[in-house]
């Protein structure tokens, strides 16, 4: 009689967590090659992760450990009008490439519009054999999701339009960033300072404006309604938003974008307008995308981790494909606040 061969399940990222005293988030950062980890801290994770016997998904596809042949996913994104969805995607097209991934983009409006779109979608990636599918920046409702989960297909959702409760999403920090942005500009000497966003029903888009008001109610300066703008995060809408707000009666020292197109549609109204940023307005972004190194002035903006979110995404759905359990159903990335050259002082004329 053959003996029965005990199979030792595979060592999760929660599992190694554990072993260092850290956080899931943690050991992900120190796979992903994060540099915000301390040199002891990173030296205690790769322990914990040799000890384990821990294979991260780039070893995994290198031993051909899941199927016959390299698995496809499908990338679902809304569109490539934005320096953020063209970093996002090309992080995780690169990252799908080194570790032998075949991917398939599709571009539709999102999830949202009927649920027979989302069951189609299921059903034709059920018989094309896709392996997983991951959702970029698009409205993503618990119900449009659930026709994926019923077929059995893990998803991944980067910057959701609205944070879904049923699968692992990935971002970054809005509502950290949306004051670390605010508290820049009243450093500065700003209390005039207005916020022109994206839709008020977005996700990121609130935690933006929260944040935004919090360091606000902290500097004892109050967050006046004709200061607050929600739109769309497109370019049209920062040249609208700055019109509205120079007809104000006491319009603002200092304007924080929730993204970097708006931005750039403030700079280009301002420029028309015969303003010079920063010495007549200052003006923060939020992304961190190229083209805000690019305009000019160059834009200071709080920066996403653009590309470390498509690799911790794309590795989290790696890692439900191989059949591990979630560690998290969020995962934020830290932003960070870059200095440039629209910002400064507010005018001494006000």
């Amino acid at each position: 009689m053959r003996d029965a061969v005990q199979k030792t399940p595979k060592p999760t990222l929660a599992v190694v967590a554990r072993r260092a005293g850290v956080s899931a988030p943690t050991v992900s950062k120190v796979l992903n090659g994060r540099t915000d980890v301390s040199a002891e801290t990173r030296a205690r994770v790769v322990r914990a992760l040799e000890e384990a016997g821990y294979e991260s998904p780039r070893q995994r596809r290198a031993a051909g450990a899941v199927g016959n042949g390299p698995p496809v996913i499908e990338i679902l994104i809304g569109s490539l009008g934005a320096g953020y969805m063209t970093e996002v995607l090309g992080g995780l097209l690169d990252y799908a490439a080194e570790l032998g991934i075949e991917t398939v983009v599709s571009k539709t409006s999102g999830l949202s519009a009927r649920r027979p779109t989302a069951e189609g979608r299921a059903r034709r990636m059920v018989e094309e054999g896709r392996r997983g599918l991951l959702v970029v920046a698009a409205t993503a409702r618990d119900s449009q999701l659930n026709a994926f989960l019923r077929r059995k297909i893990p998803v991944v959702v980067i910057d959701p339009h609205n944070t879904p409760s049923n699968v692992v999403s990935v971002g970054a920090t809005d509502w950290a960033g949306g004051k670390s942005a605010t508290e820049h500009l009243i450093e500065l000497g700003h209390r005039r300072i207005a916020f022109v966003g994206g839709a008020v029903t977005l996700d990121c888009n609130l935690a933006r404006l929260h944040g935004y008001m919090a360091a606000l109610m902290a500097a004892g300066i109050p967050a006046d309604e004709p200061y607050i703008i929600h739109g769309q995060f497109l370019a049209e809408h920062g040249v609208r938003g700055l019109t509205a707000l120079l007809s104000l009666s006491a319009p603002p020292t200092a304007v924080f974008a929730a993204n970097d197109l708006i931005a750039s549609g403030i700079l280009a109204e301002a420029r028309r307008r015969g303003l010079t940023i920063p010495w007549d307005l200052s003006v923060v972004g939020f992304d961190g995308s190229y083209p805000a190194e690019e305009s000019v002035p160059r834009l200071t903006t709080v920066n996403q981790p653009l590309n470390a979110i498509a690799r911790t995404a794309l590795d989290s759905l790696l890692r439900q494909i191989d059949g591990e359990p979630f560690d998290a159903k969020r995962t934020e990335l830290a932003t960070k606040l870059i200095v440039r050259d629209s910002t400064a002082a507010p005018p001494t004329y006000v």
